[in-house]
């Protein structure tokens, strides 16, 4: 497997389009992680179903979030995508989250090429709400049977906060 933080960049963070690698396909509840020292996918634990994620999760190689992984990603699609393939997104803004203290953030993109929705997609305002509770929700709550009231969602951001956060993580990769 390669080290996907060797082999590609961020991407066009001012043009809105990254790259981001697949961890976590929607309707699991397997923590999938990157493990960087090894560059490899590595199972962390297994999360009861009720927690299962409401959207594919990922990672933006080469930048460090303000909790030291790499910055986090929510992808939206209409079916879960596999561990391990990446993909070029289009960033569509922010949720703002605090995690057991820590700023952990996650970046929310769609697909660059989405010809099943026709490119509708551009702004959080074009997902749906109930979507939005369910992202809301799941991350208000999927530590609860472990570390209740660990996690904290801080509302939602636009694609330019998005970007300003995706910069500050790159910055702290090149800086580490």
């Amino acid at each position: 497997m390669a080290d996907f933080n060797q082999i590609l960049t961020p991407g066009d963070v001012d043009g809105g389009v990254i790259n981001v690698v697949i961890e976590i396909p929607q309707g699991s509840s397997h923590k999938i992680e990157w493990n960087r020292e090894k560059a490899a996918f590595q199972l962390d634990r297994v999360e009861p179903l009720i927690f299962a994620k409401p959207t594919n999760y990922g990672f933006i190689p080469q930048t460090i979030d303000e909790d030291g992984d790499e910055l986090d990603a929510l992808i939206i699609t209409d079916q879960p995508l596999p561990t391990g393939i990446f993909l070029e997104a289009k960033v569509i803004g922010v949720l703002k989250f605090v995690d057991d203290g820590e700023v952990d953030d996650k970046v929310i993109v769609v697909p660059a090429d989405d010809r099943q929705t026709g490119d509708a997609i551009n702004l959080l305002d074009d997902l749906n709400d109930q979507l939005k509770k369910q992202i809301e929700h799941h991350f208000s709550h999927y530590k609860d049977l472990k570390k209740p009231g660990s996690t904290v969602v801080k509302g939602w951001g636009d694609i330019e906060e998005a970007k300003t956060i995706i910069k500050a993580s790159i910055d702290r990769w090149n800086n580490r």
